[in-house]
């Protein structure tokens, strides 16, 4: 039994000083008759009332007891919980170049990421979870955390702009691996999010591919885009303006950087597709994890609300019937 406002049961320290005010009150209050001779009385013993003349007090006690307890709200609690890891490892990594911002998913396609990246990161509460962008260069955004809170704030941070622009996606899915080497977890995961070809960076894809592999690294790739041609904001000497542009994904290397490290490749060419592809991966990673928590709880207080009741009524009856004094 637990109670759920514990800190009500400190109000039974003051049972004592009400019993110190009864013991005060009896001895101020002893009758005394002048009789010539006690003799009549010799050999006489008290009465049962006599010995049970305390008795309604120490059911006004009891009851006092029985009404804090019942404020403090006694409960049972059942709980059963079974976990069998932990969770697993997970960097997601992100292209922040100028085609994210192409309209073909809406608001665009980085903004769209973005969002189902969130409901992603909100539904693997038990998982360290990293994350990468990536353009011409990489970095890491969020190293691996537990506090999806931060996590969320920093990816809703990210925009177009904050790294020079191209695609490496190679040295992305290098960073990523570089976040992961050195965990303890079981299980640990890359999820790459690409709409474009590796045309920057030092590292090519299927050698970063090698690399997660040989850390027991799987990669899921993702490539984000409408198929033929895709809304672009393009500067012109006019300023930014909507052009239509072809649609130029990598999608045999996507595949062999998911095949080489037992991952599997997606294609999302709108946001419902996306979503679709992270409830995909979350399923198939699911089966690593089984955390299952049951917590039921159940008032207790009403046995004592009832005994209290009862204690009170009987203590009423008493006093003005069996065990009546005169004042």
């Amino acid at each position: 039994m637990v109670f759920l406002h514990p800190e009500y049961l400190y109000l039974l320290l003051l049972l004592i000083p009400l019993i110190m005010w009864y013991v005060v009150r009896l001895s101020k209050t002893q009758a005394s008759f002048k009789l010539a001779s006690a003799g009549a009385f010799k050999g006489m013993k008290p009465d049962l009332r006599v010995s049970m003349r305390h008795l309604p007090f120490a059911l006004r006690l009891i009851s006092i007891a029985l009404i804090i307890v019942v404020i403090a709200r006694p409960q049972s609690v059942s709980s059963w919980e079974e976990t069998e890891t932990q969770g697993i490892d997970i960097v997601m990594a992100l292209d922040v170049s100028g085609s994210m911002l192409s309209q073909d998913l809406q608001p665009d396609r980085l903004q769209a990421a973005k969002k189902v990246a969130a409901e992603f990161i909100t539904d693997r509460k038990n998982d360290n979870i990293g994350l990468v962008i990536f353009a011409g260069e990489s970095f890491t955004q969020c190293p691996l955390t537990t506090d999806h809170k931060v996590l969320l704030n920093l990816l809703n941070e990210i925009n177009f702009g904050m790294i020079e622009d191209g695609t490496a996606i190679g040295l992305g899915l290098a960073t990523s691996v570089n976040r992961l080497k050195e965990s303890d977890s079981d299980s640990r995961v890359v999820i790459l999010l690409t709409d474009g070809t590796n045309n920057s960076g030092q590292i090519a894809p299927l050698t970063a591919a090698d690399l997660a592999r040989s850390y027991g690294i799987r990669v899921y790739t993702v490539g984000v885009g409408t198929k033929g041609m895709a809304p672009t904001p393009v500067n012109t000497p006019y300023g930014i303006r909507m052009q239509n542009m072809p649609v130029d994904i990598d999608e045999k290397t996507l595949t062999e950087i998911a095949a080489m490290t037992g991952g599997q490749y997606f294609r999302a060419q709108d946001t419902e597709g996306l979503r679709q592809v992270y409830e995909e991966i979350d399923e198939m990673e699911k089966y690593l994890i089984s955390v299952q928590n049951v917590t039921r709880r159940q008032e207790l207080f009403l046995p004592f609300a009832l005994v209290a009741l009862g204690l009170i009524l009987l203590e009423l009856l008493l006093r003005r019937t069996w065990l009546r004094s005169i004042p």
